[in-house]
């Protein structure tokens, strides 16, 4: 039934304009623009992409570069349109898309953790009874007064990761970002987001790391230059893929 569903994505199309000449600066860009010299190219990031998502399940998203998983991760959080088909949403979500989105670089991280909190929603009394969990989290007391600027991509996705994940959405999204962080962190990673599926989270992620993908993922789509070349159980899938890709 479709009210079982926490994400209902039907025959999506996302397409993008990419500019078939290059225009060297935004003066001569603007008057080509007046003048409707501008020429496109349609691109079409994914064709007719269907994918149901029940509530608890968690989804492997696998492919090459370039094959879609952004793509459809980003459309499924709102931030990329439909071009053509539909994507319906059943509950909240927290996405861990690209690295430092939400941050101020400029900003201190004692600053970004209310900064990112209120970008998702939490009040600045709800970020202050959980501040030290977050840091706790994170393990990034000694740098708390550090602009955001001057850590590596590794400290930055333990400080995004910890404040997404310090309350269980009902949706998380997951974008390769945990592969900056060492072995230690990725595994603690791997066990917060396992206790949250096991309390009902569904997972949306994407990885090039298939063994990472079998262990979180019960299911995986497999998309290849925009298509769905076969979803369903990831074991099933993942298979299927690395006899292609091994």
């Amino acid at each position: 039934m479709e009210q079982d569903y926490v994400v209902d994505i039907e025959n999506l199309t996302i397409r993008f304009n990419l500019a078939s000449e290059k225009i060297s600066d935004l003066k001569e860009y603007f008057i080509k623009l007046v003048k409707r010299e501008l020429m496109f190219q349609e691109f079409l990031a994914l064709q007719d992409v269907t994918l149901k998502v029940r509530r608890g399940e968690s989804w492997g998203l696998i492919g090459v570069n370039g094959s879609g998983k952004s793509t459809l991760l980003k459309s499924t959080c709102g931030i990329l349109k439909p071009y053509k088909g539909s994507i319906k949403i059943n509950g909240n979500i927290a996405p861990l898309i690209e690295l430092g989105a939400g941050f101020d670089y400029n900003m201190t991280a004692r600053e970004n953790i209310f900064l990112n909190g209120t970008v998702l929603g939490h009040s600045r009394k709800f970020m202050q009874e959980h501040f030290e969990e977050i840091v706790d989290f994170a393990e990034l007391h000694e740098f708390l007064d550090v602009p955001i600027k001057n850590f590596s991509s590794g400290m930055q996705a333990r400080l995004g990761f910890a404040i997404a994940t310090m309350v269980r959405p009902d949706i998380l999204v997951v974008d390769e970002i945990l592969s900056v962080g060492d072995y230690q962190f990725q595994q603690k990673c791997y066990r917060r987001m396992e206790e949250m599926l096991s309390g009902g989270t569904t997972l949306l992620y994407v990885s090039h790391d298939i063994e990472s993908v079998r262990k979180l993922c019960d299911h995986a789509i497999w998309l290849d230059k925009g298509h769905v070349v076969k979803s369903g159980l990831v074991e099933d899938v993942c298979s299927e893929y690395m006899q292609v890709y091994r």
